[in-house]
């Protein structure tokens, strides 16, 4: 396994024990940059507009189009910490 996805791994452990809630903006981009980061482009169906949840990390999600998961991955590892 690399440095990087071992980095990742213990990024998603640590971000289930931050000292507090982050605001809905900033767990939109922590769920995003995990799943760009752990799947990659997003090529699911786009969720109907009354899952306003589902919706908007979808959307999220999809602002990171392109995106390489090692970038992906690096950038949560990054927000993680700075929240940590």
């Amino acid at each position: 396994m690399s440095e990087l996805k071992t980095a990742f791994d213990k990024a998603v452990a640590d971000s289930k024990n931050l000292s507090e809630r982050p605001d809905n903006a900033t767990l939109l981009k922590i769920y995003a940059l995990y799943k760009q980061g752990s799947t990659g482009d997003n090529t699911e169906k786009k969720p109907g507009f009354t899952d306003m949840v589902a919706r908007a990390k979808w959307d999220a999600w999809a602002k990171l189009k392109g995106t390489s998961t090692d970038d992906a991955m690096q950038q949560y590892i990054d927000l993680i910490a700075e929240l940590g």
